[in-house]
């Protein structure tokens, strides 16, 4: 039996219950109420006959009297007259009077007179008026019974001289139980209808929320959904159809840089912009997009969540391809010195050739010179100017190849005047990714410009004295500049330098639009940042871009052990 069956039959069998109960509390309350009415309205009758002075003369009279009279002169007497009118006017059971005895002087049926009474009438013989339900001669009943005084006189406290008893039927009551239960059944059954539909309505909303799921079904879905939302590394956010965050995973929060933010409306969540804009239906059937956010390059996606016919909402994928981006410009800076060293292979060769034919001819002051030469530019010459002024193999290295990869589209890249670097790269990756950016981003604006010479500067300084110091790169080219563009949007998400031409020197849409985003924010996570320090010309010089990336340099290459300089 499926839970939704079993919870339907649950609520029904308690409304059913409820419903008894109350019914019959109410039923029982109204009982004891009309039986409380009864004993209170025979309490009033038999009080009004117990005062009445006629009776109470006659009562005395009677008990003077030596023995009791027979039941012909009491069913012809004055006791007996009074008492069925009362009866009759208020529709009771009985009214009988008594001697001090308790020997009925009044009763319904004539031929129980002179005879003692069927119930107890000490109470009432004692002075004390008592309300009862006993069974007596008549059938069940509920009454009372009080005492009868004598008439007032002879200065002492009157004398009891016998007692009425009124009794209302049982049935009489029973029938009134039945026509006041008549709208108690018909308030059972409303709510017991109110209660079957409410049931039913609450079984279709039951199924509707958990898919028609079992509970075994949904343990399992949330076991498996834990397991799986925080066993991968891709991000998961699930929004529901009323746009609030349904699923935030601990790998979206990490990539996001952002706390769990379930719960939250999507429309004021504080993720990116672009995230936002796949969830629109504009973008229902839009592929997957790259954004840079929380320092790092990720690959989005959203599909439409649907469940039979019923919309669940948006779930977005987030998927980290910053490693991937790092590792891809690293190949490709290895991949350029590779190609670099291959083509100067054949020049070393030939250079030692040279040599060697210097020396079979016996020309070795030539030698000399020509040695000292390959000594002040070294054995593999990179079309590089004044590459001598970069001490760390690595850099001179990387900028090498760059070299040669600019030379290849017809840029020259030269080292500025001012650059003075002592320590040694203790970080190649970072440095890689912002110095290989900025160098891709101005030999692109060189190629694109309009100046006749095209040509990238760059400096680099490194903090001296500084252990684990700040590497601080400055980046020329001469290009047409960026126009009219704010400095700032170019660090933008989306903007690239891509397709530039003179009217427009740098546009966004181009490209993809990560690299300057995603170094900018490299930099700043390490406590340095990336600014534009000039805008540039048309015509060239273009513009020119800063960087300082703190914790990058590693001891200066001429300190001494003792300290000294």
């Amino acid at each position: 039996m499926r839970f939704s069956t079993q919870t339907l039959l649950l609520q029904l069998g308690v409304v059913l219950l409820v419903v008894l109960l109350s019914g019959t509390v109410h039923g029982w309350l109204v009982y004891v109420r009309i039986g409380d009415e009864a004993e209170n309205q025979a309490l009033t009758l038999a009080r009004t006959v117990a005062s009445d002075p006629d009776i109470r003369s006659a009562v005395q009279a009677i008990s003077k009297e030596v023995g009791t009279p027979p039941a012909p002169v009491l069913a012809a007497g004055p006791l007996q007259a009074a008492a069925e009118a009362a009866r009759l006017r208020t529709g009771a059971l009985f009214v009988v009077i008594t001697d001090e005895t308790g020997l009925r002087l009044a009763h319904p049926d004539q031929a129980r007179l002179g005879e003692r009474v069927s119930t107890d009438p000490s109470v009432a013989l004692g002075g004390q008026e008592v309300t009862t339900r006993n069974t007596g001669t008549l059938g069940p009943s509920a009454g009372a019974k009080v005492p009868v005084y004598a008439p007032e006189g002879g200065g002492g406290p009157p004398a009891i001289v016998g007692e009425v008893s009124v009794g209302y039927s049982m049935e009489s009551l029973g029938q009134s139980l039945a026509r006041d239960i008549v709208p108690i059944a018909l308030t059972a059954g409303g709510a017991l209808l109110a209660g079957v539909l409410a049931s039913f309505l609450l079984r279709r909303r039951l199924q509707r929320l958990t898919l028609g799921l079992e509970p075994e079904e949904i343990s399992t879905l949330v076991h498996d959904q834990v397991a799986v939302l925080q066993g991968v590394d891709d991000g998961v956010i699930g929004i529901s159809a009323d746009g609030r965050i349904s699923v935030f995973n601990a790998a979206a929060g990490r990539l996001l840089d952002l706390p769990d933010a379930t719960g939250q409306r999507w429309s004021e969540a504080a993720v990116p912009a672009q995230l936002k804009q796949l969830t629109q239906p504009a973008a229902q059937d839009a592929g997957a997009m790259e954004l840079v956010a929380g320092g790092r390059v990720l690959v989005a996606s959203a599909r439409k969540a649907w469940h039979r016919k019923e919309d669940l909402g948006w779930v977005v994928m987030l998927r980290d391809r910053t490693e991937l981006q790092q590792l891809t410009r690293q190949l490709d800076a290895v991949g350029t010195m590779s190609t670099a060293l291959r083509a100067q292979r054949h020049e070393f060769a030939n250079q030692l050739h040279t040599i060697a034919g210097f020396m079979s001819i016996g020309q070795h002051e030539q030698a000399r010179d020509y040695l000292a030469r390959l000594a002040a530019t070294g054995p593999l010459k990179f079309p590089v100017e004044q590459a001598e002024l970069l001490q760390d193999p690595y850099l001179q290295a990387f900028v090498g190849a760059k070299g040669v990869e600019a030379n290849e589209r017809g840029v020259a890249l030269r080292i500025g005047p001012e650059t003075l670097v002592r320590g040694n790269v203790a970080d190649p990756q970072d440095v890689t990714t912002v110095l290989g950016n900025l160098i891709d981003n101005a030999v692109s604006a060189a190629v694109a410009g309009t100046a006749a010479e095209r040509w990238v500067e760059l400096e680099l300084l490194d903090d001296a004295d500084d252990d684990g110091g700040t590497l601080h790169i400055v980046v020329g080219d001469s290009g047409d500049g960026l126009g009219n563009l704010d400095p700032e949007e170019v660090f933008a998400e989306g903007f690239t330098t891509s397709g530039q031409t003179p009217e427009h020197p740098a546009r966004a849409g181009g490209g993809h639009g990560l690299g300057l985003a995603l170094v900018r924010q490299l930099a700043r996570r390490r406590g340095g940042d990336i600014r534009v320090l000039e805008a540039g010309t048309a015509g060239g010089p273009g513009a020119v871009f800063m960087a300082t990336i703190p914790g990058v340099m590693g001891r200066t290459t001429e300190t001494r052990k003792d300290g000294s300089g």
